[in-house]
Parts: C-alpha cells; sequence; structure tokens
C-alpha cells in the first residue's frame, strides 16, 4: 500500500510538471508556439487589421491608423522597409529608448516594424504579428552591460504582462510585441512614468550627497563619467538637477557617493 502511494505522489507531481512552467523557462526570452500564440490572440482581442500589401501599409499611415517611426536623439532606425507602427508601439519604442540611452550611452536600434503579409521573412511564422503593427525588432546591442540589461527590462515587462519578446539568432535581436491596451493601461498607472516625473521622484525620495566634483571634459559623456566614478547616469542626473543627457566641456558636476 505505502509503495502504491509513493507511485500515485510521483505521477501526480509528474503531472503537475507538465501544467506548470519551470523556473528557468520563465526567465527566459526563448521563442515558443505559446508565445506566438499570446501574441496573436492580443491582435484579434483588440481587432486589429492585419495589412497585407504595401499599399494598405501606405492607406493606414495616411490615415493615421499607423505612424511613423522616425528615429530621435535616443534611437534610430537601420534597414526598415515599412518603418510604421502603432501609436502605443513607437510611445513604447521612445520610452524604452530613452531608459536605454540613459544606461548605455548610445541608440537603441530598430532593425524592423510594420510588415505586411505579403512581405514574407524566411524566419516568420504564419500567426506574426508584424502586418498588425504591433511588433518591432530591435537590435541586440553588442555590449554584455547593455545586452544585460535590455533582457532584463524586456523580462520585466513581460511580468507586467504588457509586451511579450523573444531573443532571436538569425539575426540577432529581440523580437518585441506590444499588447496595446495592457500597455496604456501600464503607463497611464505610473508603470511607464516619464522621465521628468521619475528624475523628480528620485530627487526628492533617493538624492545622494555629493561627495566630489568634476570638471567636464571635451568627449565627455554622462555615461562614461558615471562609468568612471563607479556611479549611475540617473544618480549623476540626480545630484545635479539636470534634466537631459547633455554635458559641455567646462562644466562642474557634483559626483554622488557611492
Amino acid at each position: 500500500m505505502q509503495s502504491r502511494s509513493v507511485l500515485a505522489a510521483l505521477a501526480f507531481a509528474g503531472t503537475l510538471g507538465m501544467l506548470v512552467p519551470a523556473a528557468g523557462e520563465a526567465q527566459t526570452l526563448r521563442g515558443s508556439p505559446s508565445s506566438v500564440e499570446r501574441m496573436y490572440r492580443q491582435a484579434r482581442s483588440h481587432a486589429l487589421p492585419f495589412y497585407r500589401t504595401p499599399g494598405g501599409v501606405q492607406a493606414a499611415a495616411a490615415e493615421g491608423e499607423l505612424v511613423r517611426l522616425s528615429g530621435n536623439s535616443n534611437y534610430r532606425v537601420a534597414g526598415v522597409t515599412y518603418p510604421y507602427a502603432l501609436a502605443t508601439t513607437r510611445t513604447f519604442v521612445q520610452r524604452l529608448a530613452e531608459q536605454y540611452r540613459d544606461v548605455c550611452g548610445e541608440k537603441l536600434v530598430v532593425t524592423s516594424a510594420m510588415r505586411p503579409s505579403s512581405f514574407r521573412l524566411f524566419n516568420s511564422v504564419d500567426k506574426s504579428v508584424h502586418p498588425a503593427g504591433m511588433a518591432v525588432d530591435i537590435r541586440i546591442p553588442a555590449r554584455t552591460r547593455c545586452r544585460t540589461w535590455l533582457r532584463q527590462r524586456l523580462l520585466h515587462l513581460e511580468s507586467r504582462g504588457v509586451a511579450e519578446a523573444t531573443e532571436e539568432r538569425r539575426p540577432p535581436h529581440f523580437h518585441v510585441a506590444v499588447f496595446p491596451g495592457p500597455y496604456r493601461r501600464y503607463i497611464g498607472a505610473g508603470g511607464g512614468e516619464s522621465k521628468p516625473a521619475a528624475r523628480k521622484h528620485e530627487a526628492r525620495t533617493e538624492r545622494p550627497a555629493p561627495r566630489s566634483t568634476y570638471r567636464v571634459r571635451s568627449g565627455d559623456s554622462l555615461w562614461s563619467i558615471a562609468r568612471r566614478h563607479g556611479t549611475s547616469v540617473e544618480r549623476l542626473r540626480a545630484a545635479n538637477n539636470l534634466t537631459g543627457t547633455r554635458v559641455k566641456p567646462g562644466q562642474t558636476l557634483a559626483i554622488p557617493a557611492r
């Protein structure tokens, strides 16, 4: 009787193992059929049209249903045939790029956006949400520190249920689908608060006492200064009441304590 109970318990545990994802799996950006299905269901639940032709994309952009990804001081668009997306997806790119620039001192690179159904790549799937304007591809950074930060940020957004991300190898990029409704609610609730608001909050609650000062030299950036002094760009900004990322030669900065 005892052996039967043990076998039954083991069988039950095995069933649970099949039903519940392993902890390691939940902490990765590996693609899967269930991930593709989640993205596709989001597109359908928002009643998004899947554009089939380049002409359809251009017409949607002219009517304001899609917006252009033009790049700015925080991100650039590289080799994108159809640089259009939903407005929420563009907002996502702008906010992520600003955070990325703060951390890494370089621009985020978008390598793909809208892709009509007639424009199929060798590695695309039948239920791709690129034709719906939900998704963008982001180049994987060369530097380990930046790559690690971007992975962690995408995992965080996945955990909030506002996006689905996959790390692809050929070519190396992050495929990110942004869920319009959940993402709008997320930023509306303060989860994606604007950088000025975040800086004001940090200055009010966590602003460190200056330890020393540094005179900016030609070629310096906030990122290089932060790295040299063992601090972060955000803490440098808070210590000096900076609202942007630009510094000028001859400018004196307070360096926060470690």
